[in-house]
């Protein structure tokens, strides 16, 4: 969803793509900010020590403790903030840089995974919803907009019927992951607070790295909803 070529068939067959330029573009750029922002925001709260001294993991097995969570297993894994929990094999993963770092942004980014592993533990209804439409959501971030695009410019009504109904199943995948993650972050920041992890003022800058990264998932969400209604408009275009 990054170029032009990506979902500008249409623009290249029938002259200039308008609602990619008002739509698409501006999307993008919020979203390279929001990238920009959540690294700016780590970096900045990666050095500073918390003053429990507690690392990353520390905070996680802390969390997935006090939520009971005996089956769930933390692993390191290389690169930075490639922090995730996968629900499948119950394994929450820490990235280098949060694994064994005793930073604000570390504790912070740590506990939010745990909140997810706490999430999948109690049932929580928007992530099993999140779940659901994964395997869809998947085929039809992929695949959805270049079958509606061939299909806006072979004249097949079926091919961008489907192409755009797989990627309205995308949009809602990025849009229920709002509720999701913003639940997760709530999760560590209580936790956080409550257990005295972080004091008050390390937990603003926690705060702010959970918000910023959460601006991400806003963002990836506004992308997917100017494609969709760049998607519509085309084959509106068209009839």
């Amino acid at each position: 969803m990054t170029t032009i070529a990506a979902y500008g068939g249409f623009g290249l067959f029938y002259g200039f793509d308008i609602y990619y330029l008002i739509l698409v573009i501006p999307a993008l750029l919020i979203s390279l900010y929001a990238q920009a922002m959540v690294k700016k925001t780590f970096h900045e709260f990666s050095k500073t020590r918390a003053v429990s001294g507690m690392t990353g993991y520390d905070a996680a097995k802390f969390i997935i403790d006090e939520y009971h969570l005996d089956d769930v297993i933390i692993e390191r894994v290389r690169g930075e903030l490639t922090d995730h929990f996968d629900p499948r094999s119950k394994v929450l993963r820490l990235s280098d840089s949060t694994y064994d770092s005793p930073s604000i942004a570390a504790i912070g980014v740590a506990a939010h995974e745990a909140g997810h592993a706490a999430q999948h533990h109690e049932g929580y209804l928007p992530n099993k919803f999140r779940g659901a439409l994964f395997p869809v959501a998947r085929i039809g971030s992929q695949f959805g907009p270049f079958m509606a695009i061939f299909g806006i410019i072979l004249s097949i009504d079926p091919l961008i019927n489907v192409g755009i109904v797989l990627f309205f199943v995308a949009v809602m995948f990025y849009l229920v992951t709002l509720p999701v993650e913003f639940n997760a972050s709530s999760r560590a920041i209580r936790v956080l607070e409550a257990q005295t992890i972080l004091n008050r003022e390390e937990l603003t800058g926690a705060r702010k790295v959970l918000r910023a990264a959460a601006f991400t998932y806003v963002a990836s969400a506004l992308m997917a909803i100017a494609n969709l209604l760049r998607l519509l408009l085309l084959s509106n275009r068209r009839r």
